[in-house]
C-alpha cells in the first residue's frame, strides 16, 4: 500500500462534494499533468490512503482521508469537447489521461493547515514543503503520513 496527497479547490470539488456523493465515492478527474498522470496511471493501487487536500483558497490543508477504490481508467473529459478537460489529441484507442475513483474514509473536524504541516518535525520530504513543487498528486512516506495523522483532528 502506498499513500498519497491529491490536491483539489473547495470551490470546483471539496471534501464535502465526495461526502455527498452515492457512497461517498467519485471519480478523480482532470488531471493533465504529465508527471501526475503518471503517478495514477502507474503508481495508485486499489487500496491506497490519500490525503484530500483543500488548495487555492482560504484555509489551505489536509481536510481528511480517502481510499482508492478503483485503479486508473481514461478520464472521459479528454474526449467531451465541451469539457474545459477535452484535449483534441486524445481518442478512446489511444487516451493520454486518467483517473482513479476515490471513496472518503474520514474528514477531519479541522482541516490540517499547511502553515502547521510546514512546522511539524519530520515533515521535510513531501511537495508540499518544497519549493517548485505545485502538483496536484504527490506521493507522502510513510512515515510522514503517519506525521500527518497523529497531528490532524480527527
Amino acid at each position: 500500500m502506498k499513500y498519497w496527497l491529491f490536491k483539489s479547490e473547495p470551490d470546483v470539488f471539496s471534501i464535502d462534494d465526495l461526502a455527498a456523493k452515492p457512497n461517498q465515492q467519485e471519480h478523480w478527474d482532470g488531471i493533465r499533468n504529465y508527471q501526475a498522470r503518471n503517478f495514477l496511471r502507474d503508481e495508485v493501487k486499489l487500496g491506497d490512503q490519500v490525503f484530500f487536500y483543500h488548495s487555492s483558497c482560504k484555509q489551505l490543508g489536509i481536510a481528511g482521508i480517502a481510499e482508492v477504490v478503483k485503479e486508473s481508467y481514461p478520464d472521459h473529459s479528454q474526449f467531451d469537447p465541451e469539457s474545459k478537460y477535452f484535449d483534441p489529441k486524445s481518442s478512446p484507442d489511444n487516451p493520454r489521461w486518467v483517473m482513479v475513483d476515490i471513496q472518503l474514509k474520514e474528514k477531519f473536524s479541522e482541516i490540517l493547515s499547511l502553515q502547521k504541516i510546514k512546522s511539524l518535525a519530520g515533515i521535510n520530504d513531501i511537495g508540499l514543503v518544497k519549493k517548485g513543487h505545485r502538483l496536484s498528486i504527490m506521493p507522502v512516506s510513510e512515515v510522514e503520513w503517519h506525521i500527518l495523522c497523529d497531528n490532524s483532528q480527527h
